[in-house]
C-alpha cells in the first residue's frame, strides 16, 4: 500500500502558520549566537551596556527567548504523531520509515553544526525523536502524563538544588566569565579565515553538543515533543472549533502565566534562580500560550488568508532554518561581510526581520513552481523513495 507525506491539499494551515512564526522567533534569538561568542557568555544580560540594548534584550528575553524552541519541539512531536496515526489508519508499519527520516534529519543537523554554524538544534531533535517514536504507541493521555512527569521531576529536582544552594538570592553578576574563550571566538569569527572559524566551531560544538547537553535534551526537549504528540492524537488543532473553550483557557493561562514567570528576573531580582524559572518554566508555558492564540486566531478565515505567506514559509521550515544559518554566517563572519561583533541589538532585530521577509518572499516564489522545499523533497526521496514533482 502506498504511503506518502501530507499533501498540499491535506495540510493544516494552523500548523504551517505556527512553523512560519517559529522561524522568525528562532532567528531573533539565534542572531545573538551569530554575532556574539554565545557559548562562552554565561549571562547575556550583563554583556550589554547601552540602555537601548539592555531594554531590547529584556523584551526579547520575555517574549521570544526560550519560548520558540519548545514551540518548535511541540510542532515536531505533533507532526510525527500525525504521521503515526496516518500510517496506522492505512495499515502501514510506521517504523519502516520513521527511523530513516530521523537519521536523515540527524545527518543534516550534524552537517549544519560542523560546516555552517555551531548552534544547530536538528541533531538533538532527531536524537529525542528516537525516544518519541519508541513511546508514540501510548495513548494520548499517557504521552501527556509522561511529558508532565519527566518535566516536573527534572525541574523540581533542579529547583530544589537551586533553593538549597541559595541561588534564588544569588545575583547573576557572580557568574564567572572565561575571557580567553570569548577572545578566541571573537578573533576566529571576527577577523579569522574560514579555517579559523571552522576550528573555533569545533570548540564551540564541544560545549553545544557535550554529553551533558545530549542527556539534558531528554528532559528539556523530549517532554515538549511528547506534549505535541498527545495534542496530535487528540487532534486538538484539527478540532479547534469544538474545543474552543479549552484553547481559550490555554491561551489565557499560557500567555498570562508565561509572561509573568518570564518577567521575574527583570521585574524582580536578577538572580540565577529567577533566570532558571524564566528559561525552563516560563518559556514553555508561554509557548503553549502562543500555540493557543494562533489556533484561536486561525479559526477566522480572514486570519488564515492574511497569514498565508507565513504558512507558505512554514511549509519549508527545514530549508529556511538552514538557509538562515548560511545567510547569517556570510553576513557576520570575516570571510563574508565581517559584521561579527559590530551589530547592536536593535540592528540584529532589524536584520532578523529583514531576512525573514526575504525568506517569505522566496518561499512564495519557490512554491509557485514546486510542491516541497529542497530539503523537504530530499527527506521525501530518501524516506518514501520519490521526489516531489513540480506543479
Amino acid at each position: 500500500m502506498d504511503f506518502r507525506p501530507v499533501g498540499t491539499n491535506e495540510r493544516i494551515a494552523t500548523l504551517d502558520i505556527l512553523r512560519g512564526f517559529s522561524l522568525l522567533g528562532i532567528l531573533l534569538v539565534n542572531m545573538f549566537g551569530f554575532y556574539l561568542p554565545m557559548p562562552h557568555i554565561a549571562d547575556l544580560s550583563s554583556w550589554f551596556s547601552e540602555v537601548q540594548d539592555i531594554v531590547l534584550h529584556q523584551l526579547l528575553d520575555i517574549y521570544v527567548q526560550s519560548s520558540f524552541y519548545p514551540l518548535f519541539s511541540m510542532l515536531f512531536g505533533y507532526g510525527l504523531a500525525m504521521q503515526y496515526v496516518k500510517a496506522k489508519e492505512r495499515g502501514i508499519n510506521f517504523y519502516q520509515f520513521a527511523p530513516k527520516r530521523l537519521l536523515l534529519i540527524f545527518c543534516i543537523g550534524m552537517f549544519h553544526a560542523i560546516l555552517i554554524w555551531w548552534g544547530d538544534i536538528l541533531a538533538m531533535y532527531a536524537f529525542c525523536g528516537v525516544f518519541l517514536i519508541a513511546l508514540i504507541r501510548l495513548p494520548a493521555i499517557w504521552l501527556l502524563l509522561v511529558a508532565i512527569a519527566v518535566n516536573a521531576l527534572y525541574h523540581g529536582f533542579n529547583l530544589s538544588l537551586y533553593a538549597m544552594a541559595g541561588l534564588f538570592t544569588t545575583s547573576t553578576d557572580s557568574i564567572s566569565v572565561n575571557i580567553d574563550a570569548i577572545q578566541s571566538a571573537v578573533t576566529a569569527y571576527g577577523i579569522g579565515s574560514w579555517t579559523d572559524a571552522f576550528m573555533q566551531r569545533l570548540d564551540d560544538l564541544a560545549i553545544q553538543m557535550s554529553i551533558f547537553m545530549w542527556m539534558s535534551s531528554l528532559f528539556t526537549i523530549l517532554p515538549y515533543m511528547l506534549f505535541g504528540a498527545a495534542l496530535a492524537k487528540w487532534r486538538l488543532i484539527e478540532r479547534a472549533k469544538e474545543k474552543i473553550v479549552l484553547w481559550f483557557v490555554l491561551a489565557l493561562i499560557g500567555v498570562a502565566g508565561g509572561l509573568y514567570v518570564k518577567s521575574l528576573p527583570i521585574a524582580g531580582a536578577q538572580t540565577i534562580g529567577n533566570e532558571y524559572l524564566q528559561v525552563y518554566i516560563g518559556g514553555p508555558i508561554l509557548a503553549i500560550g502562543y500555540i493557543a492564540v494562533v489556533t484561536l486566531l486561525t479559526q477566522l478565515p480572514f486570519v488564515v488568508k492574511l497569514f498565508s505567506p507565513i504558512a507558505t514559509a512554514g511549509r519549508m521550515s527545514l530549508t529556511l532554518y538552514i538557509m538562515q544559518s548560511v545567510i547569517c554566517t556570510v553576513l557576520f563572519y570575516k570571510w563574508g561581510f565581517g559584521l561579527y561583533g559590530k551589530v547592536d541589538v536593535q540592528m540584529g532585530i532589524y536584520m532578523a526581520i529583514g531576512i525573514f521577509v526575504i525568506q517569505v518572499l522566496f518561499a512564495e516564489l519557490y512554491f509557485s513552481r514546486f510542491k516541497q522545499g529542497p530539503l523537504e523533497a530530499l527527506l521525501k526521496k530518501i524516506t518514501y523513495g520519490k521526489f516531489a514533482s513540480r506543479k
